[in-house]
């Protein structure tokens, strides 16, 4: 199956559709999700991008549902800052429930921050320029709820798993009807950790992100899991759709590879790992002078590295693109068909 890239002529958003009900939207770097139930009549958010992008999901959301036609609910897959960016702003305009695992409700109801993340993680120039991301929680205490026994209360035919290691309550999303899965960043299809693999959505299946991954071990058994499930359609927090035989070699190859070519080799969490409760996180690795040295070198080579990146950003893109790496990115102009009704039409309305 094949991704559908569209542009709504009258915003120029661009959406991508993964299956006949699901929809995601790159920001940047980062990817949201937008769900119908069917079962409900409804339609459903999962995750909520960087801070800013609020007007562009709402967009998105009026483009395919129609205006005056808010999500049943947001779902996220954990609270880092690029997928939690949006959305005390987006529930000052949807006041609806947000449901998260319990172990991620620390981060999200300003108890407790993240632990730092760790540019010494190699990779490249995502991850050098990771001290410099936020790790604060937010607080939407009051609309906050947790999921439970693996239900997803406001999609009856999926269910979440726990799939912890990038974060502590992380969790994925699986709907066996179709073997549909929404990873999160337990895994991601890009080299998240590259800016040119983020620029041109190379398309690899990858580990975690090594700067914000913190228990390794459990990222492994999160891997493993859902490489059980045999899904035929993934989609993930960073990077493309994958599907079929590509997706499920290229999840068996990360579970079998995943020691040697997704744990960084060195950093502050490989040999220990961060340790969390219900409360946030409760122990983080000690640096050593030999870490805090790198880090401050590090530090200094993304500063410089990303200088020299918006400075030289259109030879830098001219010169890629004249590789040929360019046909990665190529965007489609067909006009979106919104929904505008989610009652008795939505079965005939064909998205595709």
């Amino acid at each position: 199956m094949k991704t559908i890239e569209k542009k709504q002529k009258k915003t120029g958003q661009e959406y991508f559709q993964v299956t006949p009900d699901l929809w995601g939207m790159r920001i940047l770097f980062v990817n949201v999700y937008m769900v119908v139930d069917h079962v409900n009549e409804s339609w459903v958010l999962i995750d909520a991008g960087l801070k800013g992008s609020e007007n562009k999901i709402i967009q998105m959301a009026q483009d395919l549902f129609g205006k005056d036609n808010p999500p049943s609910a947001i779902i996220l897959t954990h609270g880092h800052f690029d997928h939690v960016g949006a959305l005390e702003e987006l529930l000052k305009t949807w006041n609806v429930p947000v449901y998260a695992h319990s172990l991620e409700h620390p981060y999200l109801t300003g108890f407790s921050s993240y632990p730092p993340p760790d540019p010494t993680a190699g990779g490249g120039l995502m991850s050098l320029m990771s001290w410099a991301y936020p790790t604060d929680p937010i607080d939407i205490s009051s609309n906050l709820h947790a999921l439970e026994n693996g239900n997803v209360p406001i999609l009856k035919e999926w269910e979440y798993i726990h799939t912890p290691g990038h974060s502590p309550g992380h969790i994925s999303l699986f709907r066996k009807r179709g073997n549909i899965l929404i990873a999160g960043d337990a895994f991601v299809t890009t080299k998240q950790e590259s800016i040119l693999s983020v620029l041109f959505q190379e398309k690899i299946i990858s580990g975690p992100p090594r700067y914000y991954t913190t228990n390794w071990a459990k990222a492994y058994n999160s891997v493993r899991t859902l490489s059980r499930l045999k899904p035929e359609v993934a989609a993930t927090g960073h990077g493309v759709p994958f599907y079929g035989k590509e997706l499920r070699k290229g999840i068996r190859h990360l579970e079998e590879h995943f020691y040697s070519e997704s744990v960084p080799k060195e950093g502050r969490y490989v040999s220990e790992p961060s340790q969390e409760d219900e409360y946030g996180v409760t122990y983080v690795p000690p640096l050593n002078l030999k870490t805090i040295v790198k880090i401050g070198l590090w530090v200094g080579v993304s500063i410089f590295s990303t200088a020299f990146f918006v400075l030289n950003r259109k030879n830098i893109l001219r010169l890629f693109t004249e590789k040929n790496l360019g046909s990665q990115i190529k965007s489609k102009t067909k006009e979106l068909l919104p929904v505008k009704t989610l009652g008795k039409k939505l079965s005939k309305v064909k998205l595709l």
